[in-house]
């Protein structure tokens, strides 16, 4: 399973309590999901114990680096097209995950400078680089959000969103690679659906999710994060595009990630549906 998104910068235009931030215990030597997506990645932020827990998902589904990599993609392009094609101007990115450039806010102020952005996370581990994710372009502006999505009154009442998002315009949320961390007794749809309702006509969703539609193998993957106490669980498309109930979908609907608009349909011809188990999709709020 993976876990997004990422960060970089530029020049600063911060929002922040950084000063209450209060010192982490990093749990360095129990395996965090977003440091296991990050070795995925290729990336420096992980320790021992994720990288021998990324190793056991990728000893049962080892095309779990190809996931990761497909859904980063699938960010940048819907995000491009979020600020290009249909001209949003302001994001909520729920489930942050540590830093990789390029991170939403780079992407979307890569084409429009003043867009708006708020980061939401409440992860010891993503709250120590809150720092690079709150770089902005001077035009536009980026803020950190300590909340859980799981608390959706807690992340649209919060000051730093309330200052930074005007909720009487379109917004994109974005819950890239987190949902398939939030178990049915927790009530993903009703979450999703709470975000959404606060959101005015035109506003959209951006969503990926891990499946094991294509390879029963991605189900073993799930087995051994929980194994080490990391709640993971597949869904169908069906279930799926239950998330989108009552939006309109964007073309192509939903689609494992590679196959969602993708820059050029010949760049990686090997890459199958079963390496990359993980769906995405685009709604519009009517």
């Amino acid at each position: 399973m993976i876990d997004d998104d990422g960060g970089g910068g530029a020049a600063p235009t911060l929002v922040s309590t950084s000063s209450m931030w209060p010192t982490t215990d990093l749990k360095i030597d129990v395996p965090h999901s977003a440091r296991m997506y990050d070795y995925y990645l290729g990336g420096k932020d992980n320790f021992p114990a994720d990288r021998e827990a990324a190793e056991r998902a990728l000893a049962v589904f080892s095309a779990a680096r190809v996931m990761a990599q497909q859904n980063r993609a699938f960010m940048v392009r819907v995000t491009r097209y979020l600020a290009g094609e249909v001209g949003v101007r302001q994001f909520l990115d729920v489930g942050t995950g540590i830093p990789t450039s390029p991170n939403l806010h780079e992407v979307a102020q890569g084409i429009a400078v003043d867009a708006r952005v708020v980061y939401a996370d409440n992860d010891p581990i993503v709250l120590t680089h809150a720092r690079a994710l709150l770089a902005s372009t001077p035009q536009g502006r980026t803020a950190y959000l300590d909340a859980d999505l799981r608390d959706p009154e807690r992340i649209l009442t919060a000051a730093e969103l309330q200052s930074t998002l005007d909720l009487t315009e379109p917004v994109a949320l974005s819950v890239i690679a987190i949902l398939h961390f939030v178990p049915d007794d927790a009530d993903p749809y009703g979450v999703v659906a709470r975000l959404l309702e606060a959101l005015p006509s035109g506003s959209y969703l951006a969503l990926t999710h891990a499946t094991a539609d294509f390879d029963p193998a991605a189900q073993e993957m799930a087995a051994t994060y929980r194994a080490r106490g990391i709640t993971a669980v597949e869904r169908s498309r069906a279930q799926v595009t239950r998330f989108f109930d009552g939006l309109e979908l964007v073309e192509p609907g939903v689609q494992v990630v590679h196959r969602w608009r993708p820059d050029d349909l010949t760049a990686a011809p090997d890459i199958t549906d079963a390496q990359v188990s993980i769906y995405g999709a685009l709604g519009r709020k009517p």
